[in-house]
């Protein structure tokens, strides 16, 4: 394996660019994560933009992540298998090191709107993200890989994710997005120890890792505490990059280390500037940590031996009715209190969601997530 490399989310928007552009010049940028599947929002891509991917394809230094699959809903859908078949053709086009999706499911009954959120850790759950992995895995003909998740709704929940990722990804001998801030989130909200979380995890088939920024929200229900968000929309913490310090040593196949905010709180040349200097900063911890490195060890995280794939995707539909429940009241209670009446009454109560131990605030903030989202995911427009 070639050095740890400082890459950044680059899609196609303006602010984003701006900020990254300077970077890109001076050489800086590594590696290009590129959300492939936000593609649907612009209907004509510049050729400029290609030119860059296919840049970075060519170095083997392209990786793709999506934001819309997704991955644990009961029912499979048209728009899955046609992002199946853009991956497929993509993947005919670009060379990606790898591919990678959120862990969860969609809040939203549209394909492009909603948020991602948990589900519960069953055997149905766990079936079902196996064999969407292997369709990702055919379609990209790469290494496959899930990013933890910031939400939880209770403790118990964050101590188990590690665990329930690393099941999902060895079924394609696949690897995880170590997301910083979604762990930054958990201590946080949960008051969890960092030694308690991490060992969660199977570090060793960490092959990204991701740094971001976020917010801190208000509660209604508990107004003595404050929620951290993952929203991508602020300069990385301090905390963050400590993580980071941390984090890296025990991740003897890591490969690239990622810097991510959204376009649209870049649009102010006081915070372009402070992505640049989040990103050298990062890119100096990534370049202390190439110092230490003695024999860097290339990983493939490609299957072993080729596995089986039903030839419908499995589907179970109480799943898919629970999805769609939940989602219905987050994204139209307008206070906890409702919610909370609304999942007691409804199917949810007493199964394997366990809403029962579900947090008041994680609720709120859930309806937070579900209701900001569920009109979809609007970038600024990007002038060719």
């Amino acid at each position: 394996m070639s050095q740890i490399r400082s890459a950044i989310a680059c899609n196609l928007d303006i602010h984003l660019l701006q900020a990254s552009l300077p970077l890109l010049e001076a050489e800086k940028v590594q590696a290009i994560e590129w959300s492939f599947d936000a593609l649907y929002q612009h209907p004509t891509v510049p050729d400029w933009f290609t030119d860059l991917l296919k840049a970075f394809s060519q170095e083997g230094r392209l990786i793709g992540h999506g934001v819309f699959f997704s991955l644990f809903s009961g029912q499979w859908t048209a728009e899955q298998q046609q992002w199946l078949d853009q991956l497929s053709a993509l993947s005919r086009e670009y060379r990606f090191d790898h591919i990678t999706e959120h862990f969860g499911f969609m809040t939203g009954a549209d394909f492009h709107k909603g948020a991602p959120l948990s589900i519960p850790f069953t055997a149905t759950t766990l079936a079902i993200g196996q064999d969407r992995l292997k369709r990702i895995q055919q379609a990209g003909q790469c290494p496959v890989g899930l990013e933890n998740l910031a939400f939880a709704y209770s403790p118990e929940e964050v101590k188990r994710q590690g665990n329930f990722l690393n099941q999902l990804v060895e079924s394609v001998n696949g690897f995880i997005i170590l997301d910083l801030h979604n762990l930054f989130c958990q201590l946080r909200n949960f008051d969890v120890p960092f030694e308690e979380l991490v060992a969660g995890y199977p570090l060793e088939r960490v092959r990204e890792i991701h740094v971001s920024g976020g917010s801190w929200s208000d509660s209604l229900v508990n107004p003595s505490r404050k929620i951290r968000r993952d929203t991508h929309d602020e300069a990385v913490p301090a905390d963050v990059f400590g993580l980071l310090e941390q984090t890296m040593d025990r991740c003897p196949n890591l490969k690239y280390v990622v810097l991510e905010q959204i376009s649209s709180s870049l649009d102010k040349e006081a915070s372009q500037h402070q992505y640049r200097q989040d990103f050298l900063t990062m890119d100096e911890i990534v370049s202390r940590r190439n110092q230490r490195l003695a024999h860097p060890v290339d990983y493939s995280f490609l299957p072993a031996e080729p596995y089986w794939i039903a030839g419908r995707p499995l589907e179970d539909a109480r799943l898919h009715a629970q999805q769609r429940t939940l989602a219905s009241i987050l994204e139209t209670a307008a206070t906890y209190e409702q919610a909370q009446n609304a999942l007691q009454a409804s199917s949810l109560a007493h199964s394997e969601w366990e809403i029962e131990k579900w947090e008041p605030v994680m609720i709120e903030t859930a309806m937070a997530i579900a209701q900001k989202w569920k009109n979809g995911l609007v970038q600024p427009d990007l002038q060719q």
